[in-house]
């Protein structure tokens, strides 16, 4: 069985920025890949970034370019660095890995 913990949730501002962490407790290298999820109100859960330890990125549409998925292998952690956050990022953001463990979620909520 795997943990997943996720912190570094909170509120931000149009335009701000928060960066999410996702503690896991195995070795990163045997759950990838690692991805970062989320789940709006009323919506559907959706993948907003992925990373293997290949180093192979993959990011959601509506997220290009304002966030930047990474990841500490020491530490087994696996970050999500998010920039220029508008509302509509406002949700409950997931970690999971190897398609089948998944975090509690943190939530983020993004309004002035």
């Amino acid at each position: 069985q795997v943990t997943l913990v996720e912190s570094g949730g909170g509120l931000a501002q149009p335009g701000g920025s928060l960066r999410l962490s996702c503690a896991a407790s195995a070795s990163i290298f045997e759950i990838e890949p690692m991805g970062w999820y989320r789940q709006a109100p009323g919506k559907q859960r959706e993948l907003v970034a992925t990373i293997t330890t290949g180093g192979n990125r993959n990011y959601a549409d509506s997220v290009k370019g304002r966030f930047s998925i990474s990841r500490d292998s020491a530490k087994n952690t696996v970050y999500l660095q998010m920039n220029s956050l508008k509302p509509e990022d406002t949700a409950v953001y997931y970690c999971r890995a190897k398609f089948i463990y998944w975090g509690r979620g943190t939530q983020v909520t993004v309004s002035s």
